[in-house]
């Protein structure tokens, strides 16, 4: 499990494609100062397995359902990405539950400026848009973050300083895909409120 609070803007070193996958070598002095094979970290908000470390350097294979669903088959050597190490049990919960599971992409379509914030206008898909709600928690490749407004398919998000100098948000342009990960509640809500229609018939 994570957070969505980055620990480190990383950069990806390599990118080795097969048919249907991809294995990414990422750079990240941080997050690797106490991995091992075998430990989860997040990229750009998809938690992957370490299967390599070479110094600051680690290795990860990404399978063909999250190249369907995310933005990691699209990466190239030189790219930044939003690293998070996954939460320690006596950790400091600072964002939201973040799984690290990915649920589709949204379009950055706007960015507002203000004196030291920015807000970015997302296009979401609408298969994800009933999942996010005004005030409520969304993670964009990483990050967690406050739902300022929803409207229809899209929605807005506030970026304070902090959140534009460290994650890869601060230069996303616009056209730019971001991996977006719901609210994991608002699909257990759903899930079982189909479950007991389905079994008692009654719509509540």
């Amino acid at each position: 499990m994570f957070t969505g609070i980055i620990e480190e803007l990383g950069s990806v070193t390599r990118v080795s494609s097969g048919p249907g996958s991809s294995r990414l070598t990422v750079r990240g002095p941080l997050v690797t100062s106490d991995a091992r094979a075998g430990a989860s970290i997040a990229v750009n908000g998809v938690c992957l397995t370490v299967t390599g470390l070479a110094g600051a350097d680690f290795s990860v294979d990404v399978m063909p359902e999250t190249l369907h669903r995310s933005t990691l088959g699209r990466l190239h050597p030189g790219d930044p990405v939003n690293l998070e190490r996954a939460m320690r049990a006596d950790g400091r919960f600072g964002g939201h539950v973040v799984q690290g599971h990915v649920d589709g992409t949204a379009t950055l379509v706007e960015r507002t400026p203000g004196d030291r914030w920015e807000v970015l206008r997302l296009s979401l898909p609408g298969a994800l848009a009933a999942y996010v709600v005004e005030k409520g928690s969304v993670t964009l490749d990483g990050v967690s973050l406050t739902v300022v407004s929803v409207d229809g398919s899209s929605m807005t998000v506030s970026l304070i300083p902090e959140t534009l100098a460290r994650t890869t948000l601060g230069t996303r342009a616009v056209g730019d895909e971001v991996n977006v990960e719901v609210d994991v509640l608002a699909k257990y809500v759903e899930r079982l409120l189909a479950v007991r229609r389905d079994a008692t018939g009654v719509s509540r």
